[in-house]
């Protein structure tokens, strides 16, 4: 019986998609629930499955194609047995022997199919460690370490005839490669934020060590606590940002048209870095959850991203955005809105600097805060007033709890 494959209903906020990498060509066995074919959207990477056990029969988009939701993706003929299953006639003609990376090159991810292109790897050396032999982006990424890591081998003498040009090589290389559907959107919305909005930035800085000094204390016992859930100071930022969107509802707002849409509830997103470009999944009720509840999503969120996990949901709403640059090193930034919110927190390093604390000069560690805001709806005078109202829960970590 002949099933149709079809690509995933995509959201309204969707409109269409592209081929990314297809896992399996015509003629091959497929396993139900198998990774058929991964189709890129503006947002997500999203994975067809095989419905049942059978033949891939007919591929009727090809990769690099743009669909359309529901399209249809493939053919399967359920419960054929492969063509490559039975035994091939013997051939008089001697044959050369296809190139391994022609079979190897159906593991790889688009993640992993990027890093092999950019730094022109050989992937019959890598060994994959994901489900059914798939090489990931972290297989290549240990397998580059490694390369690095082995000491260099002698250079053969030159030979004495002829000395060796001395200078930088002549040749100037240059690879193009195009932008992926995420990586343009992402462009794209970008490039609006700072075109549509009237975005201001203004700045602050905390002193993070009581944090530091309440995240020493009881770290062992919160991770033990919480089932192996780490204290990191996330943690703190999204429920002291909960906490102040409630006083200030403007930085809580978004903007639809000509309309200002104020939010009753704090659904916070948090910046994450993918090798596919900037994502921003959503925490919902961030408001309602513990600073365990938010330092387990915050991960799961981290993990998902990373192995192009999330969903269309996962990446839509969010009324406000937490982005920390400082796990990077920054030390200042100033953070572009995610539209149509009207405001993002930026984290950045903590650095030890000099500070005056009652007439004396203490070495504390401080970390610059920045808020950026659309001034069509914010004031001035509430954007600084919200990131002072941070600034306070931060420096004084019981306020968070007492609401105060």
């Amino acid at each position: 019986m002949a099933i149709e494959i079809k690509a995933p209903a995509f959201p309204e906020s969707v409109a269409d998609g592209e081929v990314a990498a297809w896992h399996k060509q015509e003629g091959e066995s497929v396993s139900r629930d198998e990774l058929i074919v991964e189709i890129e959207t503006d947002k997500v990477v999203m994975e067809v499955v095989a419905p049942e056990d059978g033949v891939i029969t007919k591929i009727h988009a090809q990769e690099g194609d743009t669909i359309e939701s529901q399209q249809l993706l493939a053919t399967l003929e359920q419960g054929a047995a492969s063509k490559t299953s039975a035994p091939a006639a013997a051939d008089t003609a001697p044959q050369a022997s296809a190139p391994e990376d022609t079979d190897l090159s159906a593991l790889l991810g688009p993640a992993a199919r990027q890093l092999v292109d950019e730094h022109k790897l050989d992937i019959s050396q890598i060994s994959g460690s994901g489900k059914n032999g798939r090489i990931t982006k972290e297989d290549i990424l240990k397998h580059m370490k490694a390369a690095d890591a082995a000491p260099a081998k002698p250079a053969a003498p030159a030979p004495s005839a002829e000395a060796a040009p001395v200078g930088p090589s002549s040749e100037r290389v240059e690879k193009r490669v195009p932008m992926t559907r995420m990586r343009a959107k992402i462009a794209e919305r970008l490039l609006n934020a700072t075109q549509e909005t009237a975005m201001l930035t203004t700045f602050n800085e905390v002193n993070m060590a009581p944090v530091m000094a309440l995240r020493s204390k009881y770290k062992d016992q919160f991770e033990k606590t919480h089932n192996g859930t780490r204290l990191g100071f996330m943690g703190f930022f999204v429920k002291a940002a909960c906490e102040a969107l409630k006083r200030f509802p403007a930085v809580n707002a978004s903007v639809d048209g000509s309309d200002i849409v104020y939010h009753g509830y704090q659904d916070i997103g948090v910046a994450v870095s993918t090798e596919g470009g900037l994502v921003v999944p959503v925490m919902r009720d961030a408001d309602f959850m513990s600073l365990a509840d938010v330092e387990a999503a915050v991960k799961d969120l981290g993990l998902r991203a990373r192995d192009n996990k999330l969903t269309i949901d996962d990446m839509t709403g969010g009324t406000f955005t937490v982005t920390n640059g400082g796990v990077f090193g920054s030390l200042l930034s100033t953070p572009i809105l995610n539209p149509p919110q009207t405001g993002i927190l930026g984290m950045h390093k903590i650095q030890e600097r000099p500070m005056a604390v009652n007439g004396q000069v203490v070495i504390q560690p401080m970390m610059f805060l920045a808020l950026s805001y659309d001034h069509r709806i914010i004031d001035g005078k509430t954007a600084v007033q919200f990131l002072v109202a941070i600034k306070d829960l931060i420096e004084d970590p019981a306020r968070i709890l007492l609401q105060l």
